[in-house]
């Protein structure tokens, strides 16, 4: 399965990493919030979710997809229950964020685009860096979000990626400068709009509101 298409999650993960370092660009714990409504526009896309009352996800059809990213974050929904209302969009994201985001980077080692760096800060306390692999699935994202700036996001998918964008904070890194600042605004319009990545601003927001960070 590592030939198959990029996931949305795994298409927004390339895009926030730094190739070189192997960090986020963006707040660690924002770009989790993102990948995880990546995740949701996926799974509604399949016919696997639904969303009603604005912002509660139920699961429509449980029938596993074949795919470890999505059917991990399938997983962690609430089963499907006569007469239940489902999770809050935004809630979930906030708890699915890191194993979606754990999913997506076994995926894309898999794929051979990440290579996973274990370090040690002081000499004692470990963390993980995630430069870029031997294939190189990094430049064409970049270079697809790229055109369809230009183009004006002419498809739903880069909508999506550009909604998520803003949503966590990323857009200032894709899109800098003054001349991307009408564009930004826009974005910040289309996260409020597009329901998965709402749930991921609402997220951040519940984050910045507490004084959270990384």
């Amino acid at each position: 399965m590592t030939d198959a298409p990029l996931t949305l999650a795994e298409e927004l993960l390339l895009l926030a990493l730094d190739p070189a370092r192997g960090r986020p660009l963006n707040n660690p714990r924002y770009l989790r919030y993102g990948l995880a409504g990546a995740a949701l526009a996926d799974l509604e896309a399949t016919g696997r979710i639904a969303v009603e009352r604005g912002d509660r996800v139920r699961v429509a059809n449980p029938l596993p997809l074949g795919d470890p990213i999505l059917d991990g974050a399938l997983a962690t929904l609430p089963a499907p229950a006569k007469g239940g209302r489902g999770v809050r969009a935004h809630r979930w994201v906030r708890g699915a964020g890191r194993p979606v985001q754990e999913l997506c980077l076994r995926r894309l080692e898999e794929r051979g685009a990440l290579r996973r760096q274990t370090h040690r800060a002081l000499g004692l306390f470990p963390y993980e860096r995630f430069p870029a692999g031997a294939v190189d699935l990094t430049g064409p994202a970049r270079a697809r979000f790229k055109a369809a700036v230009e183009a004006r996001l002419p498809d739903r998918r880069t909508r999506l990626l550009a909604a998520y964008s803003s949503a966590t904070g990323l857009d200032a890194k894709l899109l800098p400068g003054s001349s991307f600042r009408p564009l930004r605004r826009d974005l910040r319009r289309l996260a409020k709009e597009e329901w998965t990545a709402h749930a991921a601003f609402r997220a951040v927001q519940d984050d910045q509101s507490a004084g959270g960070g990384a």
